[in-house]
C-alpha cells in the first residue's frame, strides 16, 4: 500500500494537476518516488530520553494505581469537555486526576512497548502543579470551557517550559515563550499538557519520508492499525494523541491538508479555519500565505470550544481578524434546506454515499457536481519562496536567542554533519527551497494565479447550484481549499472493511466556521461514527 495522501499532496505541488485521491490511474502515472509508509528507516526517537521525560512525574504517578486508572475511565475516556466539566463540578473528578489519567495513559501506551504510538515529543513538567492550582480556583461558570482541560500542541507551536523543535534536531534546545494562541488558551484556564510529534518541518523537508516521521520524535503510528495504516500528516501526533485519548484536545497546523489528513486518518474532528481567524505568531512557518493552526478533537462540540478559546486579534499577525463565538446555539441547529455539492467522482465510495444519505435524512439537499479540471500551477514554488522568507523571520523574532541558524541553507549544512540521525530520508524539499531563485514578483504572480484558480474551483459550482457548502473526503481537496482560503472541517464517517478510518469533509466560504461546525455537529449527531481504537481502551 502506498502513502496515497502524501502522494496526492506531492502531485498537487509538483505538477499542479487536479488529483482526486482515489484516482488510481493518476497515481500509477506519477513519477514521484514515494516510500511505502511501513518501510520505516527509523521507528523510535534517538533524541528522547524516556527517563528524563518522566522524572518530573514519577513521584505523583507512583500513587496513581491501575485500579484508580480503571475507576476513572468511565468519567474521562471519550468524554466531551462539557461532560468532563460536569463531572468535576459534581466532585466525581478533579483537574489533577484528569492530568494524572492522561499522563498514565501516555506512559502506558506511547513509547518503547509493543503498543507504542510515538505521538508525544515532550511533556510540560509543571502540569500537575498547575492542575492542583486549578482545583483551588473557582470552577468556570460555563461547562463550555477549556478551564483545567489538558491540551497537547503540535511541536511547531511555541510553548514555555518545553522546546519547540518542528521535529528537527537543529531546534532541539529552542526554548521560547508562548505563541499567541497558547497565551489565549492559558488565559482561558487551559492546561498545556505537552507537545506532539509531527512530520518534520510540517512535511516540507524530506520528499519521500513517511507521514509522522521526525528526527526528534521518531515515527508516529496509527492506533487503528499500528504499522498498517498511515497516520496522515503533518499534524500526525496531534491526530493520534486525540484518537488514543492522551488528552482532551490538541492543536495542529495546516498549510495544505495537515489538519484534515491526520484527523480523518485517525477518526477525529479537525478544523482548518480561514486564514486570519487564529494567530500564527510564534508558530514555525512554511507559508505565511497559507498557514493556520486549528483544533483537533474527538467531537464537534470540543472543536468549537477550542476554536473559541484560541481566537483573538493579534497585532503581530497582519491577517488576524475579530471573530464571533463558534459554539453558541450549536445544539439548536438544523440541516433542513441546506444545499451541499457532492462530487460525482467520489460516489463509488460507500462510506461517502452513506454519509450523504444521513445528510438527506436530516433535511439537507445533495446536488451532484462534476469536479472542474483546474490546475494549481506553482504550488510548490509558493511554499519554496514563502518558507525562504518566513522561516528566517521566525528564527530571528520567536526562536530562542541562542539559536544561531538564520536560513534554510544554514539548516541544510547542520543536517549534513550527522545525516544518519538528522536526515535518514534526505532533505530534498529543503534543497528545493534554496535552489528556487524566484523573486517577489514571481511569488506574487504565483499567489494571484493560485488564489484565482482555487476560488474558481469552488465558486463556480457554488454559484451555479446555489450551494451552502461542498462535501469531500479526508483531505482530497485540501490544496484547493488552501489557496482559495476556504475553511474546512472533517468528521469521522466510518471505517473501511479493513478498519481504516475515513472522514467526511465540509468546505465552506471564508469565515463560515460557525456554519461548518453546525453542519458537522448535526451530521455527527445523526451518524455517530467515531469508535475509539480497540487496542487502546
Amino acid at each position: 500500500m502506498k502513502n496515497y495522501l502524501f502522494l496526492t499532496f506531492l502531485i498537487l505541488m509538483l505538477s499542479g494537476k487536479n488529483v482526486v485521491a482515489q484516482n488510481q490511474d493518476s497515481i500509477k502515472k506519477s513519477t514521484v518516488s514515494i516510500k511505502d509508509f511501513r518501510e520505516f528507516k527509523v521507528l523510535d526517537s534517538k533524541y528522547i530520553d524516556i527517563e528524563v521525560l518522566w522524572t518530573p512525574f514519577n513521584k505523583d504517578l507512583k500513587g496513581f494505581s491501575e485500579e484508580i486508572y480503571a475507576n476513572l475511565k468511565p468519567l474521562i475516556l471519550e468524554q466531551d469537555i462539557p461532560t468532563l466539566q460536569k463531572n468535576i463540578a459534581e466532585g466525581k473528578l478533579t483537574y489533577e486526576k484528569l492530568v494524572l489519567f492522561y499522563l498514565y495513559r501516555i506512559r502506558k501506551f506511547d513509547r518503547q512497548n509493543s503498543q507504542s504510538l510515538n505521538a508525544i515529543i515532550a511533556l510540560n513538567p509543571s502540569v500537575i502543579e498547575e492542575a492542583r492550582q486549578k482545583d483551588k480556583q473557582p470552577k468556570p461558570s460555563s461547562e463550555f470551557s477549556v478551564f483545567g482541560m489538558p491540551i497537547l500542541l503540535k511541536d511547531n507551536i511555541n510553548a514555555a517550559g518545553m522546546p519547540t523543535t518542528a521535529g528537527a534536531a537543529a531546534l532541539e534546545h529552542n526554548l521560547t515563550g508562548d505563541a499567541f494562541i497558547v497565551k489565549q488558551l492559558i488565559s482561558k484556564g487551559a492546561l498545556i499538557l505537552g507537545k506532539t510529534n509531527l512530520s518534520e518541518w510540517a512535511y516540507f523537508f524530506c520528499e519521500d519520508c513517511p507521514s509522522g516521521y521526525s528526527a526528534m520524535g521518531g515515527q508516529t503510528l496509527n492506533a487503528y492499525g499500528r504499522r498498517i495504516f498511515d497516520t496522515g500528516g503533518s499534524s500526525s501526533g496531534s491526530g493520534v494523541a486525540v484518537s488514543a485519548n492522551f488528552c482532551v484536545a490538541a492543536v495542529g497546523s495546516e498549510t495544505s491538508g495537515s489538519i484534515l489528513s491526520p484527523s480523518s486518518q485517525n477518526s477525529v474532528v479537525g478544523l482548518k479555519p480561514t486564514l486570519g481567524l487564529l494567530s500564527r505568531t510564534g508558530i514555525i512557518p512554511i507559508s505565511s500565505t497559507l498557514d493556520t493552526p486549528g483544533p483537533m478533537t474527538k467531537n464537534v462540540i470540543d472543536n468549537a470550544i477550542m476554536l473559541d478559546a484560541m481566537t483573538g486579534v493579534d497585532v503581530n499577525d497582519s491577517a488576524s481578524v475579530i471573530s464571533e463565538s463558534a459554539y453558541s446555539n450549536l445544539e439548536n441547529t438544523s440541516l433542513k434546506g441546506k444545499r451541499f455539492g457532492s462530487f460525482k467522482g467520489l460516489m463509488e465510495d460507500s462510506l461517502y454515499v452513506e454519509a450523504l444519505s444521513k445528510l438527506k435524512n436530516e433535511g439537507a439537499e445533495i446536488i451532484e457536481i462534476e469536479e472542474q479540471q483546474i490546475d494549481l500551477p506553482g504550488f510548490i514554488r509558493l511554499l519554496n519562496l514563502d518558507m525562504k522568507n518566513d522561516l528566517p523571520v521566525y528564527l530571528q523574532k520567536y526562536a530562542n536567542e541562542a539559536i544561531s541558524f538564520k536560513s534554510v541553507g544554514d539548516l541544510i549544512e547542520f543536517n549534513k554533519k550527522d545525516s544518519l540521525k538528522r536526515l535518514p530520508y534526505g532533505q530534498a524539499l529543503f534543497l528545493g527551497i534554496v535552489a528556487d531563485k524566484g523573486n517577489e514578483e514571481d511569488l506574487q504572480k504565483i499567489k494571484d494565479t493560485l488564489s484565482t484558480n482555487g476560488k474558481l474551483f469552488f465558486d463556480v459550482p457554488m454559484k451555479i447550484y446555489n450551494l451552502d457548502g461542498i462535501l469531500s473526503i479526508n483531505n482530497f481537496h485540501a490544496g484547493y481549499a488552501a489557496v482559495a482560503k476556504y475553511p474546512a472541517i472533517t468528521v469521522p464517517m466510518g471505517y473501511q472493511t479493513d478498519g481504516k478510518p475515513k472522514g467526511l469533509t465540509f468546505i465552506a466560504k471564508p469565515f463560515q466556521e460557525k456554519s461548518l461546525l453546525q453542519w458537522a455537529f448535526d451530521y455527527e449527531k445523526a451518524s455517530n461514527k467515531r469508535t475509539a481504537p480497540k487496542n487502546y481502551n
